[in-house]
């Protein structure tokens, strides 16, 4: 949806002023989650996403500035929007901004582009890249402003990201001074938010009542901050927030109201990430409700969503609560497969708490586990959650505890754990196909045995739906509509 925004007063401008116009109203669009505007605004200087942005003419600290509004640009809709190497293309036009930067010493704007391509490495998931590109900002970022600010609420993210909540927590506490003198609505409202997200984690985690509260103020004071700035698409998330922790108070009937105005608005500003991350939250409610056939289809969508867009440690987090819903379900078999890309997905993004819980949820979730896979678990989920101060997961691991100690043949070393885990016996392409046979057949039963539907459902093409039946699965041929075999027309 386009938000109304005032027209550009240019007449009296130059090409250099005029361009540092449109890039500061671009990004004030941004923030506010109207990205038709913020693109509009800029196509006198850039049409489109994967295009090099008109910079002749323009000296150099301008044309550094457009080539960081429009990297930055690149990587929010890219991400928003599902762009296939949009991370990439941004990573590039923020990297030749830095260094216009650096041929005239601008340090700061130097830092800020760094943090930039920070957040474009979150968007893609790879954690360790975007802690490091921060740090190396924030040693740049001496000045106690608004730069500073921003690149440690990107910090804090990749870190909440990553489950390190107490590392978040102290890294706002740290900075609390910066952050009271701060006078832009909306990066205190992240402040307040991003703190309000912190303390509902650790409260769960580590079920602290009195975090759940001061949650609770974190949110109304940020809600108060982002109606100061105009700011929805931000409110929309906290909403989404205020939801999860209704859930987790058990108070479901309020919890889906917050939740479904919270996808009301990010489906109205077309955000389809968060609009996903939502989606996982419901799924989780509606678990929590019984209602596990719904649950099921919420956090497949959630799960279709982020791998699209490339959001693959959220993504994990959704096939966790997939596989509990299947599992719940009756479904071992699809959610044994489903647990196996959570933890794989996890691993690849090097978010190794969220690989532990899939793990240790595996065995919690699902009883016909053969003895190698329980122990192979359960070794690599107490590894990988070492570090968790969560009294909920000590208490989780202690009570499978038991069932692994039966299934204890001989002592498995990380890598063997980590094999099994990830391929089972039979070998993962065996796996592959078994999943595979299971769920086109589930889809044909679905749809009446019309392989158009089952390919739609399925969000693939007709032939290659037919084409694998036949080939890889023919005792699914039964299980389909006869083929109807077009006649040729006779040439007259």
């Amino acid at each position: 949806m386009k938000m109304a925004s005032p027209k550009l007063d240019i007449a009296h401008l130059n090409a250099n002023d005029e361009a540092l116009l449109r890039c500061k109203t671009a990004l004030e669009q941004k923030d506010k989650g109207d990205y038709a505007a913020a693109q509009e605004t800029m196509r006198p200087l850039w049409k489109r996403v994967g295009e090099r942005p008109k910079i002749n003419g323009l000296d150099p600290a301008v044309a550094a500035e457009v080539l960081l509004c429009v990297g930055i640009l690149t990587s929010a809709i890219g991400s928003r929007n599902q762009i296939q190497d949009a991370q990439e293309l941004a990573k590039n036009l923020i990297t030749q901004s830095m260094t216009y930067f650096e041929s005239i010493r601008d340090v700061t704007k130097v830092a800020v582009a760094q943090s930039e391509i920070a957040y474009c490495y979150y968007r893609e998931g790879t954690l360790n890249e975007a802690r490091s590109w921060l740090h190396d900002a924030l040693k740049k970022l001496t000045f106690e402003g608004a730069a500073r600010a921003r690149a440690l609420l990107k910090l804090t993210t990749v870190e909440c990201s990553a489950g390190r909540f107490h590392e978040a927590l102290e890294l706002l506490n740290e900075n609390e001074a910066l952050f009271r003198r701060i006078t832009n609505h909306t990066i205190k409202g992240a402040y307040h938010h991003e703190l309000g997200i912190i303390l509902r984690s650790l409260a769960t985690r580590e079920n602290r009542a009195e975090y759940f509260r001061r949650a609770i103020n974190e949110y109304k004071e940020a809600e108060s901050q982002f109606k100061h700035a105009h700011n929805p698409i931000f409110r929309a998330d906290l909403i989404a927030n205020v939801g999860y922790l209704l859930y987790k108070l058990s108070r479901y009937k309020e919890a889906h109201k917050y939740l479904n105005e919270a996808r009301r608005l990010t489906v109205r500003f077309k955000n389809k990430a968060s609009t996903a991350q939502i989606d996982d939250s419901l799924a989780q409610l509606l678990i929590a409700e019984g209602k596990l056939a719904e649950a099921e289809r919420v956090a497949r969508r959630a799960v279709s969503a982020l791998r699209k867009g490339g959001h693959f440690c959220m993504m994990a987090e959704a096939l966790i609560t997939d596989g509990v819903a299947l599992a719940r379900l009756g479904r071992t078999e699809h959610a044994r497969f489903v647990f196996r890309q959570a933890v794989e997905a996890a691993i690849d993004v090097n978010a190794l708490n969220v690989a532990g819980l899939a793990a240790l949820t595996l065995i919690e979730e699902i009883q016909e586990l053969s003895p190698d896979i329980i122990q192979a678990a359960y070794r690599q989920a107490r590894e990988w959650l070492a570090n968790s101060q969560s009294p909920d997961i000590k208490l989780r691991l202690a009570d499978v505890a038991c069932r692994v100690l039966d299934s204890i043949q001989t002592e498995l070393d990380a890598d063997e754990a980590t094999e099994i885990l990830l391929t089972e016996p039979g070998g993962l392409r065996a796996q592959l196909e078994k999943h595979e046979r299971r769920v086109i057949k589930q889809a044909l039963a679905e749809v009446g045995g019309r392989v158009t539907h089952a390919a739609s459902l399925l969000e693939m093409r007709y032939q290659s739906l037919a084409y694998i039946i036949e080939r890889r699965h023919p005792d699914l041929l039964k299980k389909r509509t006869p083929i109807r075999r077009r006649q040729r027309q006779r040439k007259k």
